[in-house]
């Protein structure tokens, strides 16, 4: 598939990752108990985290929220302090562009996969480099810390997929049997199984510790753009650009039901956090909410997005979902209802990655613009309608 100014899926089916978000004002920002607002940042309804020279294609806050990682295709990833926003390391050697930085389980580790194919391991409180893991040959689509911390997976436009052993550097196994291109791959949440998508029209359900196949996913007519478990590790959602996405039984592979009613391909999926939903978002601008027993439509969320949407996550008490979309702009939703809540807006170009805070009050975006943004909910709640 081409790329558009080097951006990954730019204009394609999984169009690179974005959410926006409008002005809000950052308190701190390091956990649940947090200060008024603007006690960290003047009054500000935003922190902007700048300093990349290039697109940023990733960000996402450590697991207890007080730092962030992002990615640039200015070939470094960058450590933020969250609530005054400075630089605390800048990780440097990639040949090209960063893909994806993901956190470790307790935060102690910062993985980053280039466009080359290497993928790095970094000390996050130092920022010094631990391992350089060599072995995929093109850009890394994908990378998943098993729950415990101790193994890596990651995925490539190669078509290549791996395990490795996080504190050696080792190779655990290499999941072998794609065709073409993967476009993700994650570890189930209680960490025995590991699920890759690829654009040979499946998915593939893995051990987590051996790499043995288990079962291929079969039944899309067209790219698998995403896979992911549920919170209980039992289902797999898949979508693509067939328009549908497919729940599976992880256990046996078996298929359960199909899920239709976008125009368009569908990009992402994510689970509430009980499971008893899933959302999913395309590039016919919309989400689409379905009971995960049985996939029976509950409503949409839509008419608040200009171009498609490539990334959706519910906050942590499942009460509300975020959707970036490549029209500049993000959008907080009511999870019951579809109801709309409010337009985060303020990036100059797309957005490439926006995730909530694990406290639920903040949101963390990054676009195209080169910079990534904090803002705070409840300050932009008091400001838009």
């Amino acid at each position: 598939m081409p790329h558009s100014h080097d951006k990954p899926f730019a204009g394609g089916v999984l169009a690179a990752v974005v959410l926006l978000v409008a002005a809000l004002p950052p308190a701190s920002l390091a956990g649940p108990e947090t200060k008024p607002v603007g006690a960290s940042a003047g009054n500000k309804r935003f922190i902007v985290l700048k300093g990349h020279d290039a697109d940023l294609w990733w960000a996402e806050f450590s697991p207890k929220g007080k730092s962030v990682v992002t990615a640039s295709s200015d070939k470094t990833a960058r450590i933020w302090d969250t609530e005054t926003g400075k630089t605390l390391h800048v990780l440097s050697g990639h040949e090209e562009a960063v893909r994806v930085a993901k956190y470790s389980p307790d935060g102690s580790l910062v993985a980053t996969g280039c466009r080359k194919g290497n993928v790095r391991l970094w000390d996050s409180r130092t920022g010094e480099e631990k391992s350089n893991l060599a072995g995929h040959e093109q850009m890394i689509e994908g990378m998943s810390f098993s729950p415990d911390g101790t193994r890596l997976a990651t995925a490539a436009r190669d078509g290549s997929a791996t395990i490795w052993n996080v504190q050696t550097g080792a190779r655990v196994s290499d999941l072998e049997g794609h065709t073409q291109w993967l476009s993700g791959i994650q570890f189930s949440p209680d960490g025995e199984l590991v699920v890759t998508s690829a654009s040979d029209k499946t998915a593939r359900v893995w051990n987590g510790k051996s790499g043995q196949l288990l079962h291929t996913l079969e039944g899309h007519d067209s790219l698998v753009t995403s896979a992911t478990f549920s919170p209980s590790s039992k289902k797999i959602i898949t979508t693509s650009a067939d328009k549908t996405s497919i729940a599976w039984d992880a256990t046996t592979g078996e298929k359960l039901f199909s899920a239709a009613g976008h125009q368009r391909a569908v990009l992402r999926a994510a689970f509430s956090p009980d499971g008893e939903t899933f959302v999913t978002v395309s590039s016919d601008k919309t989400g689409r909410i379905y009971k995960t027993a049985t996939g029976e439509f509950v409503v949409a969320l839509e008419g608040h997005h200009k171009r498609l949407i490539p990334r959706v996550m519910f906050d942590q008490d499942g009460d509300r979902i975020l959707t970036a979309s490549h029209d500049k702009s993000a959008s907080i939703w009511e999870a019951k209802s579809g109801r709309h809540i409010v337009k985060l807006k303020g990036h100059l170009r797309e957005i490439d990655s926006a995730r909530f805070h694990p406290n639920g009050r903040y949101v963390l975006t990054a676009s195209f613009d080169r910079t990534a943004r904090i803002w705070d909910l409840e300050a932009v709640s008091e400001v838009l309608p």
